[in-house]
């Protein structure tokens, strides 16, 4: 929705965080994602909430003003009650993030920078390489046991697959083609086991012995046939049209788009399992 600047009187969108023409803070801003923390009392639940380690650690301090080197925190000055968003880099010099009354902009810029860290220490992890565990002899015999157990059921498995393979070959084979087939003077169709014949009009019947064990010599056509007096079978009640695999569309929708209603949160809980280090954030920036 469009509204208008309070500085210039621009319009500009609601979600907007500042005016794009003159700078100033949108003090009517939107936020719709739902779930973000907006007070710091919140983020520190949300903290709490998805087992991060303690601030030492992730250097992450929230309701804070910890003065000592790398670090990331947010804290409420109490003269001036101004919200303060900073980072403290390596050489112990402080750059200030956002400075201002707006508790629910200033909590969303550390919420968003943890976010990141949280995925740049995940990633760290994975790259890193695992540890070995050493294995007793008792426990390694268990596991060969289990894995032949698994081999076996494997290679039945593969073999009932062939074997059933080759009975639908053979039953293909020695099955009648779907289609036209002519015998005595009279027309017939074929078609998922069952045949039909003409008669002033398409029936199901019990085809001839002769037909049935030699339909090869009496096969016409599995398109349209007619000699003049017979109706197409593609025309008649009991026609099926042969089973065809398709594959259906997907969704047009990208799966990055973000979704207010998505949770991220359900998926960045931290591993308690997993290392965090420090070492790796950039600490020579001033975000």
């Amino acid at each position: 929705m469009k509204i208008k600047c309070s500085y210039c009187r621009a319009y500009i969108d609601d979600t907007d965080v500042t005016c794009p023409y003159c700078g100033a803070f949108n003090e009517q801003l939107k936020r719709t994602a739902n779930g973000v923390p907006q007070t710091i009392s919140e983020l520190q639940e949300w903290y709490k909430a998805h087992n991060l380690p303690k601030p030492e650690v992730t250097r992450f301090f929230i309701g804070e003003n910890y003065e000592k080197p790398k670090a990331f925190g947010i804290y409420k000055e109490e003269g001036s009650g101004n919200f303060i968003v900073y980072k403290n880099k390596a050489d112990g010099t402080r750059a200030i993030r956002y400075e201002g009354k707006d508790e629910a902009y200033a909590v969303n810029e550390l919420y968003i920078k943890l976010k990141e860290e949280i995925v740049n220490q995940k990633q760290n992890n994975l790259k890193k390489p695992q540890k070995r565990k050493h294995i007793s002899a008792n426990t390694y015999n268990n596991y060969y046991k289990y894995y032949k157990y698994f081999e076996y059921f494997v290679i039945s498995m593969v073999l009932f697959i062939f074997i059933a393979f080759i009975i639908n070959i053979v039953i293909s084979i020695n099955s009648p083609k779907r289609g036209y087939y002519t015998y005595d003077d009279n027309c017939y169709y074929y078609q998922d086991g069952s045949w039909y014949m003409y008669d002033d009009g398409w029936s199901i019947t019990s085809p001839p012995t002769r037909l049935e064990d030699n339909f090869s010599d009496y096969y016409k056509t599995n398109s349209y046939y007619s000699d003049g007096n017979i109706d197409y079978f593609e025309d008649s009640t009991y026609y099926k049209p042969p089973s065809s695999s398709s594959t259906s569309g997907s969704s047009s929708s990208s799966s990055s788009d973000w979704d207010s209603s998505s949770s991220w949160d359900s998926s960045s809980s931290w591993d308690s399992s997993s290392s965090w280090d420090s070492s790796s954030t950039d600490w020579s920036s001033d975000w």
